[in-house]
């Protein structure tokens, strides 16, 4: 049987965090949650005009099953760029209701995203 291993989930990051692709901006906010090296932001902050289906999915074993979305901006799809845990196992409670990007996707601190952006 395979170790898990899993990293502990760090306070929520309180620094004003921008996820980017393309040069729109997906998601902002303040009350990132930093699990695994991914920034988990709140839905709410998500801009969904980005967002199109995704029907793929992956189960971790500590955090349970994640669904994907994928982001179409200006005609160009990035696949499985962003997911969810909606229904994180216990030990994950604290990335219920927050997405991470990955691939293309940027996530960095506003201040060295754009300091003159909104």
């Amino acid at each position: 049987m395979a170790n898990v291993i899993k990293a502990a989930p760090q306070a929520p990051e309180k620094r004003l965090m921008r996820a980017t692709w393309k040069g729109k901006v997906l998601a902002q906010s303040d009350d990132t949650v930093v699990v695994e090296g991914n920034h988990y932001f709140p839905e709410a902050s998500l801009d969904r005009s980005f967002i199109t289906f995704s029907n793929h999915k992956t189960s971790c074993a500590w955090k349970g099953q994640a669904s994907y979305f994928s982001l179409l901006i200006d005609g160009e799809l990035l696949p499985d760029a962003a997911w969810t845990y909606t229904d994180p196992k216990p030990e994950a409670e604290m990335v219920r209701g927050r997405v991470a990007f990955w691939k293309d996707v940027k996530v960095l601190p506003v201040d060295v995203a754009s300091p003159t952006a909104p």
